[in-house]
This record gives C-alpha cells, sequence and structure tokens, in this order.
C-alpha cells in the first residue's frame, strides 16, 4: 500500500518519512499541461499562494518554450512583488572536514585518503571571523563534516565564538548552521547558542538512488536524515533550510520531492522552510558518479522559476557553486541570498597566501571566486539592492511568527528601509569612493520606492549611521 501523508493525521505525520516515490511519478507521468492551465497556475502563484503538487507537476512539465519564458516571466513578477529588489548577502566558513560518512559525490567522503583533514582551533576561527568582518560580512554560514568531533555542543560553543568576535565596526549578526543532523536534544542545544537557520540536504529525495550515493555513516539512513528538520522543530528550532544536490537524480522529481518537504513542514508545524537551496553537482576529490542525471543551464533556470513560483514565501539560495554568468540570470526568476567574496578551503580567509583551490582540501569546487566588493558591485549595476540585514531573526520574526510577517506591505515597511541601512553601514565602513557612490544612488532609488514616512524614517537613521551609529533597524 503507498503511503499517503493526506491520510495521516497532523500529530500522526510527525517525525515520520513522507516521500512516496509512487505518488510523485504518478503526478510528473500523468499531469497534462495546456496553456490555459499552465497560466492558471502561474496566476494563483502571482497571488502569492503556494502551489500544490500537481500544480507544480503542470509547471514542470509544461516544456513548451513559449510556456517556459511564461513561467519565467512570472516568477520575475513574483519575486519583485515578495522580495523587492533586494539580495542578500551572506559567507560560508568551513570549520572541520572530517567525515563518518563515504558519500560518492563529496571530497569530505571517508574513503577518500588523499584528503587533508582539519578542524580550525578557536584562535584560527576568531581569525577567520576577523577577515570576514574586514571585508564587510555580516552573515556566515558555518559548515561542518558529520564526526564525533562536531557534536551539538561543539557547534553551539562555535557558534558563540562568532557571535562573540568583534573588530573594529565589524560583527557577525547572524550565524547559520550547515552541518549533520541531531536527535531533538542535540538540536535544542545547538538552538539555545542563538544561531540562526539550521539547513540540512538531503541531497537526492529518492530513496533507492540516494542508497546508492550514500555508502557509509550515519547519513547513509535516508529516514533519519529526511525527518531531522521534524526533529529541529520538535526541539524549537523553527528557522530551517533544505535542498537537494541537482545531478544526483532527475532533477523533476528532486523539484517535487523539494516541495512535499516545504508541504510536511507546513502541515506539522504551521511553518515551511525559511530557505531553499538547489546546488549542482561540481568537481570534488573522489567523485563518483555518471552524468545521466547532469543539469544543464537551461534546466537550471526552469527549476529555479519553478521553485520560485511553487515557494512564494520561502528564500531560494544560489551558491558561488554557479558561475558568475549564471548566477546573474538565475538571480532574475527568484533568488533571494547568494555568497559574496566565498571561499571554502578551511582556513582560507585568512591566509593570503592560499589562493589557490586544492580539491584534497575542500568539499567541491566553487566557480564564482569574486571579492564581496565585487559581487556587491554587480549587484548595484543591475539595479539590486544588497542587504546584509538580520532584523527578522534578531527580533523573533523567525518560523511561525515568519510567515504571519510574510502579508503585502512587509518587504517597504521592513526589508527594504533594513537592506538600505545595511548597504549605508557596508558604504561607510568598507566600500571605496567609486563602489561608494554606485551604493549611494542605489540607496536613494530604494528609498524613493518607499511611502514618504517610511523613506523619511529611513533616511534619518541613515544619517545616524554616518556619524557613527550601527545596527539600526526596524
Amino acid at each position: 500500500m503507498k503511503f499517503n501523508p493526506e491520510k495521516l493525521s497532523i500529530r500522526d505525520q510527525r517525525m515520520k518519512p513522507f516521500i512516496d516515490p509512487g505518488e510523485i511519478w504518478d503526478l510528473l507521468n500523468n499531469t497534462k499541461p495546456d496553456k490555459a492551465r499552465v497560466r492558471e497556475v502561474i496566476a494563483k502563484s502571482l497571488d502569492k499562494n503556494r502551489l500544490t503538487m500537481e500544480e507544480t507537476a503542470v509547471l514542470i512539465n509544461a516544456d513548451n518554450p513559449e510556456l517556459i519564458e511564461e513561467i519565467k516571466e512570472g516568477a520575475r513578477a513574483l519575486k519583485e512583488k515578495v522580495y523587492g529588489n533586494r539580495i542578500v548577502l551572506f559567507a560560508p566558513l568551513y570549520i572541520g572536514n572530517y567525515c563518518n560518512n563515504n558519500c560518492r559525490y563529496c571530497g569530505f567522503r571517508s574513503s577518500n585518503k588523499e584528503a587533508s583533514r582539519r578542524t580550525l582551533s578557536d584562535e584560527e576561527i576568531v581569525t577567520e571571523v576577523e577577515a570576514l568582518e574586514d571585508n564587510g560580512q555580516k552573515r556566515l554560514i558555518l559548515v561542518y563534516g558529520e564526526h564525533a568531533k562536531y557534536s551539538a555542543g561543539y557547534i553551539a560553543h562555535t557558534v558563540k565564538l562568532v557571535y562573540d568576535v568583534k573588530k573594529g565596526n565589524g560583527e557577525i549578526r547572524r550565524v547559520n548552521i550547515n552541518a549533520a543532523p541531531f536527535d531533538v536534544e542535540g538540536f535544542r542545544t545547538v538552538g539555545e547558542a542563538g544561531i540562526g537557520t539550521y539547513q540540512v540536504f538531503q541531497e537526492t529525495y529518492h530513496p533507492e538512488a540516494y542508497k546508492w550515493y550514500h555508502l557509509a555513516g550515519k547519513k547513509a539512513d535516508y529516514n533519519w536524515r529526511l525527518t531531522s528538520l521534524d526533529r529541529a522543530q520538535e526541539a524549537g528550532v523553527d528557522d530551517v533550510g533544505i535542498g537537494a544536490l541537482f545531478g544526483l537524480y532527475d532533477w523533476r522529481f528532486e523539484v517535487m520531492g523539494l516541495l512535499r518537504h516545504t508541504n510536511h513542514l507546513e502541515a506539522c508545524y504551521n511553518v515551511g522552510p525559511h530557505t531553499i537551496s538547489f546546488p549542482r553537482i561540481k568537481d570534488a576529490s573522489t567523485l563518483d558518479l555518471d552524468k545521466k542525471y547532469e543539469v544543464n543551464d537551461d534546466d537550471f533556470k526552469r527549476l529555479v522559476a519553478i521553485l520560485r513560483l511553487a515557494v512564494p514565501y520561502t528564500g531560494l539560495i544560489l551558491t558561488a557553486r554557479e558561475n558568475h554568468d549564471v548566477r546573474r540570470e538565475v538571480m532574475r526568476f527568484g533568488v533571494s541570498q547568494i555568497d559574496g567574496g566565498t571561499k571554502i578551503e578551511l582556513g582560507s580567509y585568512a591566509d593570503l597566501k592560499n589562493e589557490k583551490q586544492n580539491l584534497n582540501r575542500e568539499q567541491f569546487m566553487i566557480n564564482d571566486a569574486r571579492s564581496l566588493a565585487e559581487v556587491i558591485d554587480e549587484l548595484l549595476d543591475d539595479d539590486y539592492l544588497p542587504s546584509f540585514c538580520t532584523a527578522c531573526y534578531r527580533l523573533g520574526r523567525t518560523g511561525e511568527h515568519f510567515m504571519e510577517f510574510s502579508v503585502p506591505g512587509f518587504i517597504k515597511r521592513y526589508c527594504s528601509p533594513n537592506a538600505a541601512m545595511t548597504l549605508a553601514e557596508y558604504i561607510v565602513d568598507y566600500a571605496d569612493d567609486d563602489l561608494a557612490a554606485k551604493g549611494w544612488k542605489a540607496i536613494e532609488r530604494g528609498l524613493s520606492r518607499l511611502d514618504q514616512d517610511v523613506a523619511n524614517r529611513t533616511r534619518e537613521r541613515i544619517e545616524r549611521i554616518k556619524k557613527g551609529e550601527r545596527d539600526l533597524y526596524f
């Protein structure tokens, strides 16, 4: 008998596996898109309603070039409605690459005997954070392998350590986590350290494919990983991120898996994931997979547009795995967060001599190695408003509360003004003259789009920033 999560009570759905491959393939194989139906689904999304599995399958199966363009245009319009022209910036900081798992696609895999294993000391973590602060970063995601060294207590310790680092006007105001899942008590320990979002990627939602890729270690347990964010929610960690690694299985299935995961979290906990990530397979040391499911650029852009329409209020993260040309184009279809100035070799932010990527010390190869300033410069050229805002997290606007705030007017009242103020901080503290000139013009353009009262209050706070105050927000 097929598992049907819709027939379970909300309480019974918690902590239970929720992916039925038969259900997903049935929808993909039997949903017939026609122009009228595709346009009806796009219109529903533009009213800021999350799509059903069937409606998402309609968009996935719409392979007519004309309809694909309409899907992309819908995604562009929806992003403008929900997120305005903001792009939130962050940086990853790799803490340690010891790992007990043996995953065919990852340079950290336990069977990779050429890997140079390392965990940053507390002193090295502080030095790395200071280097990141010197570049203007305010938001980090800490990344760990899955190993006994990286217990919940250790992760909580490193989070507190990062928050305590202050250099000049620099400080990290939001620490997100990408690490192995814990039991409920472990998540509670990490949550009490004041983390932002806790990311756990399923990698592939197809159980048999998952089994083939994950050869050993705790990660080989599909259901343990699948229900990890249920345990996080039970522990009070209500700000979570999901993701799939595209290139492991059919991209259409993975998009449906991400939506089913979103549905599950919303049904059980009244809040979906804060973010969805969709990295593509890139080179890694001892990479072991064929290219059967490789996602080309056209399909990648298409799937991002579909995800944007499927989950209007969920942040979409695009990482430096992609080259900057692809990133520039895909941002138009709904991406709301990107990393900038990314380095993924342990200790590389503070080590100026360590400029060449070394796959024996990295999880994968990055393809956009531009500095944070270069990324910001291009964002300004493209009429985006770069943002380092952390206000929602710090004011308790997370989880179910965030969903309550995600209503018409929220962006203009909070997000755009806060983005302008964080960009003003960056300009005053870190930008050269040319970048500063572009930045002030972008801020003024952004303020001109706001209600007069909000714009005036934001200008007043920006003047205070120019005089030395920091960390002002609505």
